[in-house]
Formats: structure tokens, sequence, C-alpha cells
């Protein structure tokens, strides 16, 4: 998308420098009318205005083209980024913060490379070509001259630029740091008021900014060393233009109006290179965001693995001598764990924080592979599907719902966008949601904030098991779905948890003793292992 917006910079700027040639020549000629040489007139002087008011429409217009390819690309990456970022899901180990960091500060970063650093990079090739041939055209020499300053400036440019590069990635890696670590700051900053740690997280956070301001400085330094280069070789090649004008040829000069021509040809060939030299620092800017986004944007999306022509409407799991390790320090989350859980059936995951209850989960969901083991959907390999298609077939509630600002209709159909009003209300009034919605001024049309603001906290768990009736997967998973809650309103879930569940399979992972009430299957784990035998099924 970005592509014919570039492509269509460079033309508009192809067209800018053309005019500048025509204006030069136009301007030359009412000087040496001036100066008493030719016969330059009104006519000229109306149209060199007039080059000047397309010069204008032409720059808007470039403008224009550059903001909305640089937009185009943002666009692009960040979604990409994003996608790759969900893809990985709770297998990418880096800080909120930092992922954040990735897809606003790191693809913002990008925009000058596509904006202005592509189409500079381009005309700065082709606009000085046509600028030094129009001279060579009056004066061989000086187009010789032209051409020898414009291969000076890459020069003078490299000579810079690898300090630039090397300290706009460090300038980088101290703004993630930072990004990163304020916005994790700021998510526990309760927990840090809690044990009076504010002051000494707001010393590292001062020292984590002056980092970023010292290494900000070296960057601005080199740009202003690179820029500083360019004018000198800009008041060289205007120096030597003079004196083989003006010294060389003298009074007796064939053509007044070829010498001034030249002179003021100096900014126009310039131009297009000072572009370049700006948009150079965008270059290193991108160079050093890049690093960070490639490995992400190189990753492959989805994995490898099979893909299901259809959910199966009932599924059995089987979970035969798993074990998986995230840290070989800490020991094995899940060491040869093995249980059946028949289709329609429910297994309550009992067992202290650590004993292995969710590492079942994120295995079932494709969020971590099995070490060791074999994880059977129907007696076939679960983990020979992709993680996206382990998805598909679960529906999942944890501790806490997150809410999104919008409608709670529009919350509820996140689990399945294509659900219609009827699906979403059937789903909402198994989950209770209606009982307190009902209630409300607009109904399930009522807008909530972001993170469920203007609901308790066993609403937005009750609009999370609506998600979970309307996905109606045969898989259920839920994850302490009753933690954080007051007891009624912790009954008032069980009873449409207990709904959910009735001719699915499910696996819960909890501490609340109510579940074993259920009369369901409950496996005690600890360390990993299973303990004891399960109260019902095989």
């Amino acid at each position: 998308m970005a592509r014919p917006l570039v492509i269509r910079s460079v033309g508009i700027g192809v067209a800018l420098v053309a005019v500048g040639i025509a204006e030069a020549w136009l301007i030359a000629g009412l000087l040496a009318r001036l100066l008493g040489f030719g016969d330059a007139g009104w006519p000229a002087l109306v149209l060199a205005g007039g080059l000047a008011l397309i010069a204008a429409g032409l720059g808007i217009a470039q403008e224009r083209a550059q903001v909305a390819a640089g937009e185009a690309a943002k666009a692009r990456l960040r979604a990409q980024a994003f996608s790759r970022l969900l893809d990985k899901g709770v297998q990418d180990l880096r800080p909120v913060g930092a992922r954040t960091a990735l897809v606003v500060d790191r693809v913002d970063a990008m925009e000058g490379y596509f904006a202005r650093w592509v189409p500079a990079a381009m005309l700065a090739i082709i606009g000085p070509l046509m600028v030094a041939g129009a001279a060579g055209a009056m004066d061989g020499v000086t187009g010789w001259i032209l051409v020898v300053a414009g291969l000076m400036v890459p020069v003078a440019q490299a000579g810079a630029g690898i300090g630039a590069a090397a300290a706009s990635r460090r300038q980088f890696g101290a703004l993630q740091a930072l990004s990163g670590r304020f916005l994790d700051r700021m998510r526990g900053l309760p927990t840090l008021v809690l044990f009076n740690r504010e002051k000494a997280e707001q010393s590292a956070l001062g020292v984590r900014a002056e980092e970023l301001r010292v290494r900000t400085m070296k960057v601005l330094r080199v740009a202003f060393l690179s820029s500083g280069a360019m004018e000198l070789i800009a008041a060289a090649t205007l120096a030597c233009i003079a004196i083989r004008h003006g010294a060389v040829l003298g009074e007796a000069h064939p053509d007044p109006t070829a010498a001034l021509f030249a002179l003021l040809l100096v900014p126009a060939f310039f131009q297009p290179l000072r572009l370049f030299a700006q948009a150079y620092h965008e270059r290193l800017s991108a160079t050093g965001a890049a690093a960070d986004l490639a490995p992400l944007l190189g990753a492959v999306g989805t994995g490898g693995g099979l893909v299901l022509e259809t959910v199966p409407p009932r599924v059995t799991v089987t979970f035969d001598n798993v074990s998986l390790t995230y840290d070989s320090a800490r020991g094995a989350a899940l060491d040869g764990l093995s249980f059946r859980v028949g289709a329609g059936e429910t297994l309550v995951l009992m067992g202290a924080s650590g004993a292995g209850k969710t590492s079942v989960l994120r295995l079932l969901m494709g969020f971590a592979r099995p070490d060791g083991g074999r994880i059977a959907f129907n007696g076939r390999d679960a983990m020979a599907l992709r993680p996206d298609e382990l998805r598909r077939m679960t529906a999942y509630v944890g501790q806490r719902a997150h809410l999104f600002r919008g409608t709670l209709a529009e919350n509820i159909r996140l689990s399945r966008p294509e659900a219609d009003e009827a699906a979403v209300q059937d789903a909402a009034a198994a989950a209770r949601v209606m009982d307190f919605a009902a209630d409300l001024p607009l109904g399930l049309d009522t807008v909530v904030g972001e993170g469920g603001f203007g609901l308790s906290g066993g609403q937005a768990q009750r609009v999370a098991v609506a998600r979970a009736f309307l996905r109606d997967a045969p898989l259920v998973l839920l994850d302490e779905p009753t933690a954080h809650l007051d007891p009624g309103t912790e009954a008032e879930v069980m009873e449409s948890l207990k709904r959910l569940c009735l001719g699915r399979t499910a696996i819960i992972a909890t501490h609340a003793r109510g579940f074993r009430a259920w009369g369901a299957a409950v496996l005690d784990l600890a360390g990993g292992r299973a303990l004891g035998k399960q109260m019902a099924g095989d």
C-alpha cells in the first residue's frame, strides 16, 4: 500500500526539481537584465512567479504523499507486529511495557523511513543528476564541479553515519527500557506504595530518564556534525563555480546569463541532498527500531501443524506421562502427569499455587508445548494441531475478566464476532448477565469503560462466562474462575459455570472447595505430579 505513495512522492519531487531548474533560468535572465545584459522582461517575471506557485503546490502535494506513505507503512507494520504478538501469546516473556514499546514507539520510528528516507534516497540521485546535466549543457566544467561535489556528500554522510547508527540503537534501547519500566511500575503502583518502595522506584526511573537524555544528545551531536559537513561542501562548490565564472572567464564572459544560472543552480543541486541528509537520520532511527522489530516480523505467525476441518462436537482429553519445564533452575512444572477426562465429563484440578494446574491449561490452549509425554484429543495427538486450532476448541474463563471499552454486547461477542443478537442474548441470559443488565439504561447496549469500569468484579466475571457460553466450544477451561469474589457472588457464578460445563468436557483449576460439591472427578496436584486418584471417571 505504501509503495504507490512513495512512487508518487518521488514523481512529484522530480517535477519540483524540473520546476526549480526552469525557475533558476528565468531568474538568471532577470538578474542579467538588471545588470545590463540580456533582454528578459515582464513575461519572464510573470512566468517565474507562476513557477513559484506551482512549486509551492507541488511541495504541498509531496508532503501529503509522504505523510500518507508513512501512515500506510505504520499501519501495515503495526498490524503485522500485533498479529505476531497475539500468535506468540503468553510464550512471549517480555514485559508488557516492552511489547507496548515495540508496537508503538518502534513502529512510529519507522514512519520517517518510508515517508522521507526512501523518496529522499531516490531523489538524491535523480535530482542532482538533472541539475548537473542542466549546468553541463551551459558549461561542462560547471557540470563536473557539481558532480564531484555530489559524490563527496555520501562520503561525509557515511563518516558521520557509522557513529550515528550505533548511537541511535543505544538511544532506542534506553527508550524501550524506560517505557517498559514505567508502564510496568504504573501497573504495580499499589504494590510499590504498600511496601514503601515509591521513592526508590522514583530514583530508578530518574536514572533511566537521564540515560535516555544522554544518549539522545549524542544522536543530536552526530546530526549537527553531518549537517555541518553538508554546508561546508555546498559553500566550497559555490566558491568553485564563482571562481570559474568570475576569475577564470572574467569580464569577457561569453554568456553572463549562463554564469548566473550556474550559481543559482547550486541551491537547487544541494536541496535534494539536504533532504537526503535530513532523512538519513530517519534511516538511522529506523535501523535502531528495526533491530527489535525484524525478529518479531520475521516470526512465523501460526507455526506448523494441522488444521481442523470442523471442530468436533465432543472431545476426550488424555494426558500420558506429560512433562513441562519453563526454567531448569526452578524445576519441572509438570513431571510425568497422566489423567483422562471423558467427553462431557468434568475434572477439577486442586493443589497449592505452583502445583501445575495452570500449566495444564496452557498446554491445552497451545501457549506451551510439552517437553515429553503425549496429549491426545479423542485419541489423536493434540500437539499435531496448530496452536490457534487448539484455541478454536476451547472456551476459557480466567481469574479476572478483561473488558474493553464498548457495549456489554460487544464484549460478549468478542468470543464469536459473527454471532447474531439472539445468540448474544441467550449467552447473556445463561450467564445471568441479564440480572444486572436489565437495570442498566440501555441493557446490553450500555457502554462500559476500559477494564470493565462501571461494573463490579462479579458482574465482569459473568460477562466472561457469557463469552464462554457464546463460544460454545467442546472443551471448557476454567482457571480460578471464582477467585476474588465474595461468597454470594461466588455462588451465583458457580451456578452459571455448572450450566456451562453441562454436556461439555471441562477442566477446572481452582483452590475453591465448592467445586468438590459438583460430584466431578478431582485430581490433586503437587510439584507437577498427581496425588491420589480421581474420584470419578477413569
